[in-house]
């Protein structure tokens, strides 16, 4: 096994497997929407949010991320409380890999991760479901190269320092991007950093690339510049998708909370793709999206539209074989590259369709 394999397998233990001790990055609903306590949250009845009994009134306890999309708009509003009448703790978690890790040690209900972490987490079994498609990944997520480096080519990455959070829809994309452009991933650096870490080795100058997200991704390209996204990797045959999950127990319990949350998501994002000048023409919905994520607000529109947002009859199809399939052939290639050491024949016990409503 190689040193970086090494290193990969150590960060995917901790971040999947070795988790109950309560390891969360976290934001409760108290809080403004870009604090993050950054602390250990108990692993408690009254911290996780759990339900003894079907669609119980207790407090549901949500994970999510900073990636940009208009159900943050619904985020900002309440609209997910004022809806379900549920108390809701949202908590803000810097990778997929400490989402999973939070689901794993029981500490949230519903979470906020992408495709790769979800493969990871799925092979090592861990108790979770998709039952939403939040969008497939385009320009929203990017390989991005500091302009003092000196890299104008893929080529010009051989020796060179890449920093990515591991078990992250933008790990395989870089894995993928490498092996799309035959680079062995040994001949160069791959660091294991969460966004804001990344934005601090890349402020001091110890790294000369990243592949990162949101809103990490502006701040770099300042003095970097573009040389992949997402979209063209995924052209390349390796699409990736941000994704919301349950804990299996919570589903069963609260079926009637997700189609809600399902419906008021949807809602959004198909009330921008109705009319995206309308929805960012609205400077109190580019205000309230920014503060929900910490981008910039002049970012907003086009990180908007740096992913696509699915509509319900395309999700209702893609979350049944389509979408166990994917899992599957991702879980293929992270093990091609050494990144977990066995693949599930089936991955349909972790994708549901049936909180979708398509009226």
């Amino acid at each position: 096994m190689t040193k970086q394999n090494k290193l990969f397998a150590a960060g995917l233990t901790a971040g999947i497997v070795a988790i109950g001790a309560g390891y969360v990055y976290s934001q409760s609903n108290s809080q403004s929407p870009t604090q993050s306590q950054n602390q250990a949250t108990p692993n408690s009845a009254s911290a996780t949010g759990n339900t003894s009994t079907a669609d119980s009134k207790q407090a549901v306890t949500i994970a999510y991320q900073t990636g940009v999309d208009p159900a943050k708009l619904a985020q900002a509003d309440k609209t997910y409380e004022l809806t379900t009448q549920r108390d809701i703790n949202w908590r803000k978690f810097d990778t997929g890999a400490d989402v999973v890790a939070a689901i794993s040690a029981g500490s949230i209900d519903i979470g906020n991760i992408g495709s790769s972490p979800l493969a990871a987490a799925a092979t090592k079994g861990v108790p979770l479901q998709v039952f939403l498609v939040t969008s497939e990944i385009g320009e929203a997520e990017s390989l991005v190269v500091r302009n003092a480096s000196n890299i104008k080519t893929p080529q010009d990455l051989i020796g060179k320092k890449i920093a990515v959070p591991y078990v992250s829809t933008t790990h395989y994309s870089l894995l993928a991007a490498l092996k799309h452009w035959n680079i062995d991933p040994n001949k160069v650096t791959i660091i294991n950093l969460r966004p804001p870490e990344i934005n601090a080795a890349w402020e001091r100058g110890d790294i000369d690339a990243t592949y990162v997200w949101e809103p990490v991704l502006s701040k770099v390209k300042a003095t970097g510049h573009v040389l992949t996204t997402s979209k063209e990797v995924a052209s390349w045959g390796s699409p990736t998708y941000d994704l919301w999950v349950a804990r299996k127990d919570f589903a069963q319990k609260n079926p009637d909370f997700l189609k809600q949350f399902v419906k008021i998501s949807t809602d959004a994002t198909g009330k921008y793709s109705q009319d995206p000048k309308a929805f960012i023409g609205n400077a109190s919905n580019v205000q309230k999206i920014a503060q929900i994520t910490g981008s910039t607000p002049s970012d907003i529109s086009t990180l908007l539209a740096g992913n696509r947002y699915l509509p319900v009859s395309e999700q209702q199809t893609l979350l049944q074989k389509p979408f166990a399939d994917n899992i599957r052939k991702t879980a293929e290639f992270l093990k091609s590259q050494g990144k977990v050491d066995t693949v599930l024949a089936d991955y349909s016990d972790f994708v549901t369709n049936q909180y979708l409503d398509s009226k």
